[in-house]
């Protein structure tokens, strides 16, 4: 154990471990030190002086190295003359600080008077009024009135936008460097920096375009002052007008805790409305950040384009109906079809409305499909990651393999959380075809063709298991190569290992076999029902995992399913928009969904669902760790929960579910399934004390993220293990001469949950392509040519990105960007730039 340290800090004896800093250690014990510069996530650098404390050291004798003592025995304590920095200075032994004595009250109320020589008197306008640090420390320690004249004041540019999504006041910024910091230290991307000395210092963007950050917006809750603001939220309401709802982030499968601040508005005639979204501490999910898609996507839940009522088919037409009519021409159809019935979910959905759509499909023997390109679910509920796994954990013991997977697209949160564990000396292993951001941060990077990554592991495995596995020809150049057996080494000798796999290059069928050599590693090493081992699926979807967990299964071939079927039941799935040759409906189908998407308007029948914001419900995150999230508006005139529609319809087949708790539908889960049966919705809402201690009631310690009062969730335990798999690797087959198409995934794509967020379009990209620079010029195609791209038969206009890092033959095609591709496929591409020139 760490060896502890007792000192005395405004008289209250503490005692912490070796090496915390006086600032952290006074928190502990509930005394707050001021701070502006200081953020527990990053290194103290002693900016702002706010955190000025009277030190005492015990006086040892130079001759003897004892203590010297007072007449009493007490050791005699020395302070030192100045004043020094609680944020820098570590604990020893005995120290006796005195943060509320006069000479460090005086210290504070010149640092604070400094401060305000140049910041504007515009708090009744500033965004941060009500949550701001400087205003409160001002009121706490600061002067009641100033020396300085006005005239002497700097005035600075006043709306400067970093970016399109983050706006700078520069006479507010107090130089504190917290959004510097936390850019170059957490991020990892110096986009932002100091530019200028000494009172005309400011802040600047350095990237094209402006703020080039997936985690930008986590800077205006680190800001002290009203310096960084969102553009959304500027001007938009006051921090004392708002509720607040604890929530989880639907976008990916990190499973972010989120708050959602809202407030009724006369301008939205008297309706609450969702006006930021916030951070929620969470230390072993997202700490206390969150990325940008997470906190600026939500704007789709307001959508003028959402469903609000059922909408039934007639004489060829989809025109409003009520619930009951809609409800009973489903539940009638449902019923005649029988195990004919089919229906197709996605993960955007909650673990209660998966389970009554499966228990209502499985009741009637229907087939219950889950809307995904990517397997292995089951394997990672089998050797999915032991209880009390934390990123935060994870240090020189632990090898970490991300393999297919750009993680900083696809779980942003993850990316940051494993790079600062390979920071503390976690071995990151990144095995990728082509080069990602997270390559700058590991120890070994592997290389692989398209199409090869299940073979790279099976050779790893050969490498290290006594049991030699079949070698393949597909296997042969890996198992030779030294670096993959170093590799292989390397992790049999770890402490731990967790494996995080994806689905770049990758559809169903590869995926699955990636995700079984994935596990038979971690079986071979014995990594294992462990906290800090096991399997994670970077899913494409927030809940996908709960989605394999309840029963859902993805088709192999999802076309051929749909067209046998009698009744198709699809919720919060738009195959038609997104492939159109699964535009062929069966003889009935139902929508269920937030618009009227392509496939809802070829529906019979379409039910309006209410949005995450509106209702309560859970995800299971891919670490399998179930969360709930809670209403934070009214519903949206008529929709109802999915879960609620789903039971709805079951009960008019005589099929019994739970249509008004979402609670007791969970429930029905945990009784349902051995994994899910220490799980209930009081559980889920258990929190404890997380460190560092954040929240509302001290705003300049750690930000305006808000504190975890309603739940840190519930890890799943791993199920039964999997027995050793010898099937071959899986190989697409891209034969050498032809131009191959394989999917990659981005953040920011144009799907129905970003494209109707208007802020984000300058982020969205146009549907495009990225192809190597000496395949380009065989083609005749230059950077930013519109090339015409057949896939599959269907033809797209694309732009043309040129990047060395892609492989010979090969298109790098980004999924959910109006581009049919699911799988690897072979692709011809015509420059239409060239042709009518």
């Amino acid at each position: 154990m760490t060896k502890q340290v007792t000192l005395s800090i405004d008289g209250k004896v503490v005692s912490v471990p070796e090496g915390t800093l006086i600032v952290n250690a006074a928190k502990k014990a509930g005394i707050d030190i001021p701070v502006f510069c200081y953020h527990p996530k990053m290194e103290p650098v002693g900016m702002c002086r706010m955190c000025l404390v009277e030190i005492g050291r015990p006086l040892i004798d130079r001759a003897t190295g004892e203590l010297v003592r007072e007449a009493d025995g007490s050791p005699k304590i020395q302070f030192s003359p100045k004043l020094e920095t609680a944020c820098t200075t570590p604990v020893s032994e005995g120290m006796v600080v005195l943060g509320a004595s006069e000479k460090a009250k005086a210290g504070r109320e010149d640092i604070l008077e400094f401060l305000l020589t140049s910041h504007p008197l515009d708090c009744p306008v500033c965004d941060k009024g009500g949550e701001c640090p400087l205003q409160n420390l001002t009121m706490g320690f600061g002067p009641g009135q100033s020396r300085y004249l006005y005239d002497e004041k700097m005035h600075l540019a006043k709306q400067v936008p970093l970016g399109e999504l983050i706006f700078l006041d520069r006479e507010r910024c107090i130089q504190c460097g917290r959004c510097v910091r936390f850019q170059s230290e957490i991020v990892g991307d110096n986009v932002i920096g100091f530019y200028q000395r000494g009172r005309a210092l400011e802040i600047i963007s350095y990237s094209e375009p402006g703020f080039d950050s997936f985690f930008s917006g986590n800077t205006t809750d680190i800001c002290p002052v009203g310096a960084l603001t969102t553009t959304d939220f500027r001007f938009g309401a006051r921090p004392w007008e708002l509720n607040a709802a604890a929530s989880i982030c639907s976008h990916c499968p990190v499973g972010c805790n989120i708050t959602i601040n809202v407030r009724r508005e006369a301008v939205s005639d008297g309706k609450w409305v969702v006006k930021r979204i916030m951070p929620r501490q969470n230390e072993a999910v997202n700490e206390i950040w969150i990325c940008d898609k997470g906190r600026f996507a939500h704007h789709y839940t307001a959508s003028p384009e959402r469903l609000s009522t059922p909408l039934v088919r007639k004489d060829g037409k989809l025109i409003e109906a009520g619930w009951d009519e809609a409800l009973d021409l489903a539940a009638g159809r449902f019923r005649d079809a029988g195990n004919d019935l089919l229906t197709l979910a996605s993960g955007r959905l909650s673990n209660e409305d998966l389970f009554n759509l499966y228990h209502l499909t499985s009741s009637i023997g229907g087939k219950a499909i889950l809307y995904s390109h990517m397997g292995g679910g089951d394997l990672t509920a089998q050797v999915g990651v032991g209880m009390g796994t934390n990123f935060a954990d994870m240090g020189r013991e632990t090898a970490i393999i991300i393999i297919a997977s750009d993680l900083e697209e696809e779980a942003p949160i993850w990316y940051l959380r494993v790079k600062l564990a390979a920071q503390r000396g976690a071995q990151l292993i990144v095995i990728n075809p082509r080069q990602t951001k997270l390559d700058r941060y590991a120890h070994r990077v592997l290389r692989y063709a398209y199409g090869k990554e299940s073979a790279i592991i099976l050779a790893m495995i050969n490498a290290i298991s006594a049991k030699k596995l079949a070698q393949t020809e597909n296997m042969g150049k890996y198992v030779r190569n030294a670096d993959i057996k170093q590799t292989a080494r390397m992790i049999a000798e770890a402490e731990n290992t967790v494996v995080l796999f994806g689905s770049e290059g990758l559809g169903l069928e590869g995926s699955q076999s990636l995700a079984q050599a994935c596990a038979n590693l971690l079986l071979v090493t014995g990594h294992i029902e462990r906290a800090n081992n096991g399997l994670i699926g970077v899913w494409p979807r927030a809940n996908d995992q709960g989605a394999w967990d309840v029963g859902f299964r993805p088709a192999a071939d999802l076309k051929k399913a749909m067209q046998s079927a009698k009744a198709l039941y699809i919720a919060a799935a738009d195959p038609a928009g997104d492939f159109p040759d699964l535009a062929e409906t069966a003889d009935f189908m139902v929508v269920q969904d937030l618009f009227l998407t392509a496939t809802a308007r070829l529906a019979d029948v379409v039910f309006p669902a209410q949005s995450f914001t509106e209702r309560q419900g859970s995800f299971t995150s891919g670490e399998r760790r179930v969360q709930r999230f809670y209403p934070a508006v009214p519903s949206l005139d008529d929709c109802l929960p999915d879960f609620t529609i789903s039971a709805r319809v079951a009960k008019r087949m005589g099929i019994d579910q739970e249509e008004i708790h979402a609670g007791k539908v969970m429930d029905r889960i945990a009784a349902s399934y051995p994994h899910y049966r220490e799980i209930s919705y009081t559980k889920l809402s258990q929190v404890n004390e997380q460190w560092p201690i954040v929240g509302r009631n001290d705003l300049y310690y750690g930000g305006t993220t808000y504190e975890n009062s309603q739940g840190l969730g519930m890890q799943l335990l791993p199920g039964l293990q999997p027995a050793l798999s010898e099937l071959p690797p899986y190989d697409v087959g891209m034969p050498e001469g032809k131009l191959w198409a394989v999917p990659i995934n981005r953040l920011y794509d144009r799907g129905q949950t970003m494209l109707p967020s208007k802020l984000l379009h300058q982020r969205i990209p146009h549907p495009y392509i990225v192809i190597n620079s000496d395949e380009a010029e065989k083609l005749g195609i230059i950077e930013g040519d519109t090339v015409e791209m057949i896939l599959e038969g269907v033809s797209s206009l694309v732009t043309a990105n040129l990047d060395n890092g892609v492989p010979q033959g090969i298109l790098l095609v980004p999924r959910s960007m109006g581009i049919p591709i699911a799988a690897p496929t072979s692709v011809t591409v015509k420059n239409v730039d060239k042709l009518l020139a």
